[in-house]
C-alpha cells in the first residue's frame, strides 16, 4: 500500500512548485518582496483584499447598513416550496466556513505574526462581508430550478457573465470538482485527527495507528458520509440543520466558560491584539508586515469571502429577493471570522505559552493543533473540569473538520449539476466523493503518510479559482447594484429579472405571479 501512495504522491509532484509560485507571486520575486508592507502580499491575497475594499465603498458599506436586515431574515419562520429556507442555507455555508482552519488556521497566524495577526483578520473579515454580500446575490440571481430543489452557485454566474458560454461554465465546474474533490481527504484527515485526540485523552496515553481503534474510526467515518451524501442535497441540510448549531454553540459555550475563568486576562488580550497589530513582539520576529499579512490572509481565506466556494449554499435558498441572500451570507462572514475566530486568537494569546520556560516554543509551535490544545490546558482551571473541557474542544474541532467534509460533498454535486442533471452523473459524483476519496483520506492516516503532492493541486485550483472569481464579481457589478437598489425601491418585493435587464426562469414575471397566487 505504501508503494502505492508513494506513486501517487511522486505523480503529482510538479503541481508544486507551480502551486507555491501562483500563491506567492510576486512575493517570489525579491524587487517586489523588497517593498516595505506590500511585499509581504501576493496577487491572489492582494485580489481578495482589494476586492473587498472596492465591494465595501461600491455597494456603500452594505455590511452595516442591512445587517439587522440579515438577522431579521434568519429569524423569521418560514417554509420553503422550493429549495431550502433562509436559515437552512445559512447554515449549509457555515458547515463549510466553519472548519478546521478556525483553529489550527487561527493558531499558524497568531504564532508567525502573533496576537496584532487577530486585529487585521478582523479587518479582512469587515469588508469580505461585502464581497460575501456581492457573490451571494449573483448566486441567487442566476440559480435554476432542479425539481423541487435549486442549483447554483459561482460556477453557474461565472458562465452567465462571460457572455454565457457553455464551455465557460462547464470548465469552471470541473476545475471546481478537482478542488473540491481533492480537499476532502485533507478534512477527513483532521477529522480522523480530532477523533484520535479524544481517544488518546480517554485511554490516558498516545495509541498507534496500527491498533484497532484507527480502523472503527475509518469506517464509521466512510460510513456516515455515505449515508448523508446518498441522501442528497436535502439529507444534507437537514444534518447541517442540526450539527451546526450544535458544533457553534458547543465551541462558544466552552471557549466563553475559559474566557470567564480567566477574565482577567482580557485586557491584555485586548492590549496586545491592538498593540501588536501596529508594534508586533519580537519573539514573533517583530515584523509589523507579518502580522498584517498573516491576519487578513487567515480571515480571508477563513471566511471565504471572494473565493466563491460558499456560494452554492447561497443558490439553494428560497429567497424572495436575491440581495435577502447576500444579507444573510455577510452574516455568515461575521459569526466566522469576527466570532469564532477571535475565540481561538483569544485562546492562544491568553495562554501566552512561549512565555512559558517549560515549554520548547520553537518547536510546538509548528504543531497547530498541539499548540491550541496546550493553550486550552493551560487556561484550564486545574480542577476535573480540565479532562472533560480539551475533551470537548477537540470534539468541536472535529465537527468543524466533519461539516466541512460534508459540505464540500454537497457542494461538488450542485457545481456537477452545471455539466449534466442526468442522475447516474450525479451518482458517479457522489461516489467519488464518498466511496473514493473519503477512502482515500483515512487510508493516508492509516498508512502514516499524508500525500502532500496531492493536496497541492487543490492549492493549485484554490488561487486559480480566486484569480476567476473576483475579475468576476468586479464584471458583474452593476447587475449586484442593480439588484440592491431594486430591492430598495421596491422595499423588498419578490424580485423579477427582467426589471434590472437580464433573463431568469426563476426569477420571471410568471414565476412571480405565481408565488403570489399561492
Amino acid at each position: 500500500m505504501n508503494d502505492i501512495f508513494e506513486m501517487v504522491n511522486a505523480l503529482f509532484a510538479g503541481v508544486v512548485p507551480i502551486a507555491d509560485f501562483l500563491w506567492d507571486f510576486p512575493t517570489n520575486f525579491e524587487w517586489y518582496s523588497n517593498i516595505p508592507i506590500l511585499g509581504q502580499f501576493s496577487l491572489a491575497i492582494l485580489l481578495l483584499l482589494g476586492g473587498s475594499f472596492y465591494f465595501t465603498f461600491k455597494f456603500g458599506f452594505v455590511q452595516i447598513k442591512e445587517f439587522k436586515t440579515g438577522i431579521k431574515l434568519l429569524t423569521q419562520k418560514t417554509k420553503a416550496e422550493v429549495g431550502e429556507t433562509q436559515l437552512a442555507s445559512f447554515l449549509m455555508s457555515m458547515a463549510g466556513r466553519v472548519g478546521a482552519g478556525n483553529i489550527v488556521g487561527v493558531t499558524g497566524a497568531v504564532t508567525i505574526g502573533g496576537p496584532g495577526a487577530i486585529f487585521w483578520m478582523w479587518l479582512s473579515a469587515f469588508v469580505g462581508m461585502a464581497t460575501s454580500f456581492g457573490e451571494a446575490t449573483l448566486a441567487q440571481i442566476f440559480k435554476e430550478k432542479k425539481g423541487d430543489e435549486y442549483v447554483g452557485g459561482f460556477t453557474f454566474y461565472i458562465q452567465k457573465i462571460w457572455k454565457n458560454k457553455a464551455w465557460v461554465g462547464a470548465g469552471m465546474c470541473i476545475l471546481y470538482l478537482m478542488y473540491n474533490m481533492l480537499s476532502i481527504p485533507t478534512h477527513t484527515f483532521h477529522v480522523f485527527s480530532a477523533a484520535t485526540a479524544i481517544v488518546n485523552r480517554v485511554v490516558g496515553r498516545v495509541t498507534d495507528v496500527s491498533e484497532p481503534v484507527y480502523y472503527v474510526i475509518a469506517i464509521v467515518i466512510i460510513l456516515v458520509i455515505a449515508v448523508l451524501t446518498f441522501g442528497g442535497i436535502k439529507k444534507v441540510v437537514q444534518f447541517s440543520d442540526k450539527a451546526v448549531p450544535v458544533m457553534a454553540v458547543l465551541y462558544i459555550v466552552v471557549v466563553g466558560l475559559l474566557i470567564i475563568v480567566n477574565i482577567g486576562k482580557v485586557p491584555a488580550f485586548i492590549s496586545a491584539v491592538f498593540v501588536g497589530a501596529f508594534k508586533p513582539s519580537a519573539i514573533f520576529g517583530g515584523a509589523f508586515g507579518v502580522a498584517l499579512a498573516q491576519g487578513l490572509k487567515r480571515g480571508l481565506l477563513s471566511n471565504e469571502a471572494g473565493m466563491g466556494t460558499a456560494t452554492q449554499a447561497s443558490s439553494i435558498a428560497d429567497a424572495n429577493h436575491p440581495c435577502e441572500q447576500g444579507f444573510v451570507q455577510a452574516i455568515g462572514v461575521f459569526v466566522d471570522t469576527i466570532i469564532i475566530c477571535s475565540l481561538t486568537g483569544f485562546i492562544i494569546t491568553a495562554g501566552t505559552i512561549w512565555e512559558n520556560p517549560a515549554i520548547d516554543w520553537d518547536t510546538l509551535k509548528a504543531d497547530k493543533i498541539g499548540t491550541f490544545l496546550t493553550s486550552v490546558e493551560v487556561l484550564v482551571p486545574g480542577t476535573a473540569m480540565d479532562f472533560l473541557i480539551v475533551i470537548f474542544i477537540a470534539l468541536a474541532f472535529g465537527l468543524f473538520a466533519f461539516t466541512t467534509l460534508l459540505c464540500d460533498m454537497t457542494y461538488s454535486e450542485i457545481a456537477a449539476n452545471k455539466i449534466s442533471e442526468n442522475k447516474k452523473f450525479i451518482t458517479f459524483v457522489r461516489i467519488m466523493g464518498a466511496l473514493f476519496f473519503v477512502p482515500l483520506g483515512t487510508l493516508t492516516v492509516l498508512a502514516g503518510l499524508q500525500l502532500d503532492n496531492l493536496w497541492y493541486v487543490s492549492d493549485l485550483v484554490n488561487v486559480v479559482l480566486i484569480f476567476i472569481n473576483i475579475p468576476t464579481l468586479f464584471a458583474g457589478r452593476k447587475i449586484i447594484m442593480k439588484a440592491y437598489k431594486n430591492y430598495k425601491e421596491s422595499n423588498g418585493k419578490r424580485f423579477v429579472a427582467s426589471e434590472i435587464g437580464i433573463e431568469s426562469d426563476v426569477w420571471s414575471e410568471e414565476a412571480s405571479s405565481a408565488v403570489e397566487r399561492a
